[in-house]
């Protein structure tokens, strides 16, 4: 659901600001140590900042806000003292997120911001995401803010037009995965992405299952054999006129593909999950909602590079003509898996794309976005995406983009002596491992990896990272979007 807070920049003192706009609440960032006099907004208090600050015990960590009231034209207003830590991109999207929370049921405030404006207005704009269905919440979201900065409006301009392209996609991939799978099921995705072609100048293709069936997408047809509602393969294309004018070194590949999951609803198949595990598997195509937040957001962003969007659709349900374990896959291309496990589905529709993806498309790079397994969230928890790469240079350029846009990622192995874990005595892998080797985020990217045609290839897990189970930061509980931010960070530097 868009955000409904809007931004915008002004000049001048803050207390002026503030009355033209009649806003309620005022807002003044500190610093941890000594706090440096400021005259326009001493003015307004009975005591000094030092003495209210060291009443609240506050430190000036990213986040934390100590109000106060204050006397401002005829009216008593609040003036929120925000703490902005280090300055970093980091502590100043917490510090906005902090403030739009603080917000919350207020028409307007005015805000002084230091530092990099475009990271504080994607936490403002990021913390202002609800999903409801029915009544709206009884607190609206704030309604508007006014940044105010030492280097004034013209300079903000082009850094809060980034943030709110940024956040929107990041929300559009929120509410794609949020959506309840009573609806989402793999058409209603298709249709999602041919209104997001048409409003974006996008090319798009959707493959209905006669098609995946003449085509030999044996993966995509078999987890999505036991639902009543049939598999897609979603096909984006943003192909920008200057994408041949890449500048020497460093700058991004001629054709880069983008994979991402696109499981609409995850019972488990015949191998079914308890049913607390299974609450949360509306959620398990968020990869794919974010390769289409993604690209529908690059031309808005001026990128160079020709991206291709893949998001293979399925819903993996139970019934009688639903995968059995023992059965064997033809993926595209001829290769074949056995099926062990039908939860381990998320590989074997990926599969799939990544082959057509290598065979047909002729990328540079290819990247896919999955939460694909539990045990990347037990190696590294709800922080951080597990990352794989064949390729060094790939590898640093997306962890770089993940620390600049506050979605981090941790490089985990892709491990030569656990490959003979997946292999398979009647197919030519095994979806799961069979060896007792444990590893199995590894083992996942490793059975990715034989679909990649030797073509430089990362593998984002975020099966972590991609679920929020509470407000924190500038996420907020449910889907979070995780790889948006990273994703277009990378592809427009």
């Amino acid at each position: 659901m868009p955000v409904q807070t809007q931004l915008r920049s002004a000049d001048g003192m803050l207390s002026q600001v503030a009355l033209a706009v009649d806003a309620e609440l005022l807002a003044v960032p500190f610093f941890p140590g000594p706090v440096a006099p400021q005259a326009e907004v001493a003015s307004y208090l009975s005591f000094t900042l030092d003495e209210i600050l060291a009443l609240h015990e506050a430190k000036g960590e990213p986040g934390e806000i100590v109000a106060t009231p204050i006397r401002l034209g005829e009216g008593v207003r609040e003036l929120l003292l925000y703490g902005v830590g280090d300055m970093s991109p980091s502590a100043l999207r917490r510090a906005g997120a902090a403030l739009a929370r603080r917000g919350k049921g207020r028409t307007t405030m005015v805000a002084g911001v230091p530092g990099d404006v475009a990271a504080f207005a994607e936490g403002v704009l990021l913390a202002s995401y609800e999903f409801k269905i029915g009544e709206p919440a009884k607190k609206r979201p704030l309604a508007s803010l006014v940044v105010m900065t030492e280097a004034g409006p013209e300079a903000c301009a082009a850094p809060l037009a980034r943030a709110r392209v940024v956040a929107g996609a990041t929300v559009l991939a929120r509410d794609l995965a949020n959506a309840t799978s009573q609806d989402k099921c793999p058409e209603w995705l298709a249709e999602q992405a041919r209104k997001l072609a048409a409003d974006n100048g996008l090319t798009i293709r959707v493959r209905d299952e006669a098609e995946l069936a003449a085509g030999g997408f044996g993966g995509l047809i078999a987890v999505g054999s036991g639902s009543p509602r049939p598999p897609r393969l979603i096909e984006l294309t943003y192909d920008p006129e200057d994408a041949s004018k890449r500048a020497a070194g460093g700058a991004p590949a001629k054709h880069v593909v983008l994979v991402g999951k696109g499981i609409t609803f995850d019972t488990g198949g015949i191998s079914l999950k308890p049913t607390d595990n299974m609450k949360t598997m509306k959620t398990d195509m968020s990869g794919g909602a974010v390769v289409m937040a993604v690209l529908g957001a690059l031309g808005a962003l001026g990128a160079d590079v020709k991206v291709t969007g893949l998001i293979p659709a399925a819903e993996n349900a139970f019934s009688g003509s639903a995968m059995r374990p023992s059965d064997v896959i033809t993926h595209f291309g001829g290769k074949t898996s056995e099926v062990l496990n039908t939860d381990a589905e998320g590989r074997l529709v990926l599969a799939d794309a990544l082959a057509y993806a290598a065979a047909e498309l002729a990328p540079d790079l290819i990247v896919d976005i999955a939460t694909l397994t539990g045990a990347a969230k037990v190696a590294l928890g709800l922080k951080h995406g597990a990352l794989f790469a064949t390729d060094d240079a790939l590898a640093g350029e997306l962890t770089e983009a993940g620390t600049a846009s506050g979605e981090a990622l941790w490089r985990l192995p892709l491990t030569e002596d656990y490959r003979v874990a997946i292999e398979s005595d009647v197919a030519d892998l095994a979806n799961i491992e069979r060896r007792g080797f444990g590893g199995g985020a590894i083992m996942a990217a490793l059975f990715l990896r034989e679909f990649t045609g030797g073509i430089p290839w990362a593998h984002l897990d975020v099966a972590g990272p991609g679920r929020a189970m509470s407000d924190e930061g500038e996420l907020s509980k449910g889907a979070t979007g995780f790889g948006t931010r990273l994703l277009l960070n990378w592809l427009t530097a």
